[in-house]
């Protein structure tokens, strides 16, 4: 019997790439980040962002009759949800790119999302972990501290910069579990645009009371505002969403451990970041245990 050779179509082959897609357009989250701080404090660089990002969103649930949420106890866990991960998740990262930290070292903690969440699954809510997911879990958190103890120890960041991804990934973490318990059926149009508008207005009480408010509208920050406000917020997360839909779930989520290492990667050429051998040992360790992690779970 003749060997048939199947051809895959343009469309089939952009489909089975878009996984690999996402996790590199996830990774330029914190490229942009870095990218756009020079020329604007965190605060009110988010608090524009996610003032757009909720205009756009409204345009689009009003165009689309988007049904809005029924209950005022619905909009109370939707703001509940916005402000604890996009004002405290994704505002420590800024924060922390802010004062010196490396954007490979922010995404390295942020993609801790799954250990923590898989440790809070078992500690809090009695699930049982596999002997392989223990060791996810001491490689992804033993290989984070590693590199931040290294990049201390080189002067790259301070201590209070540090610390502040970390409790955006405290906070990424207890938002996801909130949201999946209390918002589990809410549109995804005008959801996000309740979580978007909530976080708008955190971040601007944030900007009027702690910062200046001042940006410079320069070349690089107009291009970073837009690739994060229309690539990023809207862009990446329909894709997200779109992947999961089609059934693509497993294989998104085991590509997102690979955000780290591209982060670095990138912030290599842009910004010269670099990892030590020490640092690097740590990256890897910790990018395969949360691997180790993911899987599992």
């Amino acid at each position: 019997m003749p060997y048939k050779l199947n051809i895959l179509t343009p469309s089939q082959i952009w489909f089975a790439a878009m996984p690999g897609v996402l996790a590199v357009l996830w990774s330029t989250g914190f490229i942009g980040a870095k990218f756009g701080l020079p020329y604007a404090e965190p605060a009110t660089f988010l608090a524009y962002r996610y003032a757009l990002v909720a205009a756009i969103l409204f345009i689009v649930s009003t165009l689309t009759k988007a049904p809005w949420p029924g209950s005022p106890i619905t909009y109370f866990h939707l703001s509940v949800v916005g402000l604890l991960m996009q004002v405290v998740g994704v505002g420590g990262v800024y924060y922390g790119i802010s004062l010196g930290v490396d954007a490979g070292v922010t995404a390295l903690i942020n993609g801790l999302q799954p250990v923590l969440v898989a440790i809070i699954a078992v500690s809090l809510l009695g699930e049982r972990a596999s002997t392989m997911q223990w060791v996810g879990f001491i490689m992804g958190l033993g290989g984070t501290v590693l590199v931040i103890w290294r990049k201390l120890d080189l002067g790259v960041g301070t201590p209070l910069g540090m610390s502040l991804p970390v409790c955006g990934l405290l906070a990424l973490s207890i938002g996801l579990t909130y949201q999946k318990k209390f918002c589990g059926e809410m549109d995804l149009r005008t959801g996000m645009f309740v979580q978007t508008t909530a976080a708008a207005i955190g971040m601007w009480i944030i900007s009027l009371s702690l910062e200046t408010g001042t940006i410079e509208w320069s070349g690089e920050f107009i291009f970073a505002f837009i690739w994060l406000t229309v690539v990023l917020s809207l862009g990446a997360i329909t894709l997200l969403l779109y992947l999961i839909r089609r059934g693509q779930a497993s294989r998104v989520s085991s590509l997102f451990f690979l955000v780290p290492p591209i982060t670095a990667i990138i912030s290599f050429f842009m910004f010269d970041e670099t990892f030590g051998p020490i640092a690097f040992t740590g990256m890897i360790v910790a990018v395969i245990g949360v691997a180790l992690v993911n899987r599992k779970a």
